[in-house]
């Protein structure tokens, strides 16, 4: 989401609305942190370079990005230190570039002027919609995506035609409509925007690198899809 409006009203509106989405990323910390320590191929991303590139796809104007940063950031550090034996021991522990991104439209005058001042990585934004490339090809190794993946990238062309089975009378939701054209416009933009996205990181991401997927359904904040790649 992003706030066209000057900093302190950001954080204002930021504040107000991002309640779901910290009780989400506080209720998969763990989760991540299992499945890089068991999973990622950190041996195989780090053979070419010291330094290891992670994005935030849909930023935001934080401190909720910040957060699942750090601790995303802490959780390699401890798969390099103490879980793969294969590590040379002799090495000094890998620098971490995060490139945040989200729309161009966001505020990112704001995220930038919250960045933790003790943080252990280095910090770039990078605007632009996360349905479409972003990264020059094999420069990812771990790409991360919490409560942004069920938006879509644009509405349905169907529900603006008043003449269109699908027409949605002016509404850009589909909560509460009898019309399974109108649900049916929805899902086939999702998968056309899944598609794009999957491409997309498919470029992106090192060989042996990880994505992580985090993304309420149902509508209900408890019941979590997690999905990692």
């Amino acid at each position: 989401t992003s706030f066209p409006m000057n900093a302190g009203d950001g954080v204002y509106s930021y504040s107000k609305n991002s309640h779901l989405q910290k009780e989400i990323i506080d209720g998969v910390k763990e989760m991540v942190r299992d499945v890089i320590i068991r999973k990622l191929d950190i041996k195989t991303i780090l053979s070419s370079s010291n330094t290891i590139h992670i994005t935030e796809l849909g930023c935001s104007v934080g401190p909720n990005t910040f957060s699942s940063m750090q601790h995303i950031v802490e959780a390699l550090k401890d798969k390099y230190l103490y879980q793969d034996q294969l590590i040379d021991s002799t090495k000094s522990i890998p620098e971490f570039q995060i490139f945040f991104n989200d729309q161009v439209t966001n505020d990112f005058n704001t995220l930038f002027c919250l960045l933790p001042v003790d943080r252990s990585y280095y910090a770039s934004g990078v605007p632009g919609s996360f349905h479409g490339r972003l990264f020059p090809s094999r420069s990812i190794h771990f790409a991360h995506c919490s409560t942004s993946i069920h938006w879509l990238s644009k509405i349905p062309k169907e529900l603006l035609e008043k003449n269109s089975p699908a027409w949605n009378k002016g509404l850009i939701d589909y909560v509460g409509a009898s019309n399974v054209e109108i649900v049916n416009a929805y899902v086939a933009q999702f998968e056309r925007d899944m598609e794009m996205f999957f491409n997309a990181r498919a470029e992106e991401i090192v060989p042996g690198g990880m994505m992580v997927l985090v993304s309420p359904f149902l509508g209900y904040v408890r019941l979590l899809g997690f999905f990692w790649f």
